[in-house]
């Protein structure tokens, strides 16, 4: 067979996988000049693979079955047109074409699905929601070709499709929005010169009653990872009187340097009414400890046994014994 483009002959494999009941993959494409000169399109279970998801947890787990099925599309530099030289229609397993339309490859949202999404955001529906609309529509999710996270993925890439400096202004409505239903809600933000988050601290009225009967010992955590902005989380935390965590306030910081740590302090001692806790636990350090010290002089500081205990089996691993010293340092400590 022969077509125009190599667009079209692409279309064509995919079309033909979806009447048939399976997803493709390209497995290899050759270039010159970045123009495609030929392109290897194999089935989506090509290889020796299997998914780190169990069943349970997923209701579509695949496994690679190392499946023949394949095309080889080049093109005719002669004429110039595109031709499949090479196909293997033969698979490994059987095609599943009932099913073929919740394959990520076949998934669409249609232009009435689309409509409605945002129609939805504008109305300030929830994604699952909406999604949830849908389903009861046809009476049944299977009848959908389409998921939930294809819902949440098209808000994000195409409705929501706002820049950094958007979403910072967002936030920044979203914390005034906030202090207006509550006289209570509590935050302060900072931004960098060209408007981008910079320093952010907020609590709402909830936190603050908490604070005032279990902030007497806080833990300070930014051990967690930076979201797609390079910003680092970081959430103070208590102890209520059933012995389980409770988060009294949370922050967002750019840079983990003295001024930063300083500034989030200051707004934490300001959020308490000037009180300082009694005993803060942090990890260990250096431009934090600084700033406990020079703004919370009366707080007892203290290192977390976590970040202590996580450092002993690199120091020891030389040892002979070094099992048993780590059990005896785990005790004494």
């Amino acid at each position: 067979m022969t077509f125009n483009t190599f667009e079209d002959a692409a279309k064509f494999y995919k079309d033909y996988s979806k009447a048939a009941g399976f997803s493709t993959r390209v497995r290899s494409t050759n270039k010159k000049r970045n123009e495609i000169k030929n392109q290897l399109i194999t089935c989506s279970r090509k290889g020796k693979w299997k998914s780190k998801i169990s069943p349970t947890e997923k209701t579509n787990s695949l496994a690679g079955l190392n499946c023949p099925a394949r095309i080889y599309i080049y093109i005719l530099k002669d004429i110039g047109v595109w031709i499949i030289s090479k196909v293997v229609l033969h698979h490994s397993h059987p095609c599943c074409a009932n099913q073929v339309e919740m394959f990520k490859q076949h998934r669409e949202l249609g232009m009435y699905v689309r409509r409605t999404i945002e129609n939805n955001e504008e109305a300030r529906i929830i994604p699952s929601k909406s999604y949830q609309s849908f389903v009861a529509a046809v009476r049944g999710h299977r009848e959908l070709n389409f998921i939930k996270k294809d819902v949440r993925n098209y808000i994000t890439r195409e409705v929501r499709n706002v820049s950094e400096l958007d979403d910072a202004k967002e936030f920044g409505k979203y914390l005034l929005r906030m202090i207006e239903k509550n006289h209570n809600f509590f935050f302060e933000l900072e931004l960098e010169d060209d408007q981008s988050i910079k320093l952010a601290f907020w609590a709402d009225a909830r936190r603050r009653a908490t604070c005032e009967y279990f902030g007497d010992v806080i833990s300070f955590d930014i051990t967690y990872n930076t979201n797609r902005y390079n910003l680092v989380f970081g959430s103070f935390v208590g102890v209520n009187d059933h012995g389980q965590s409770t988060l009294l306030g949370y922050a967002l910081i750019k840079n983990e340097d003295i001024q930063s740590f300083k500034w989030l302090f200051d707004c934490w001692l300001r959020f308490m009414g000037g009180n300082p806790p009694k005993g803060i636990l942090s990890d260990q350090c250096t431009s934090m400890q600084r700033d406990i010290e020079a703004c919370m002089p009366t707080t007892i500081h203290r290192w977390c046994i976590w970040h202590i205990m996580k450092k002993i089996p690199s120091k020891l691993n030389g040892y002979k014994r070094h099992l048993e010293i780590e059990q005896d340092m785990s005790h004494v400590v």
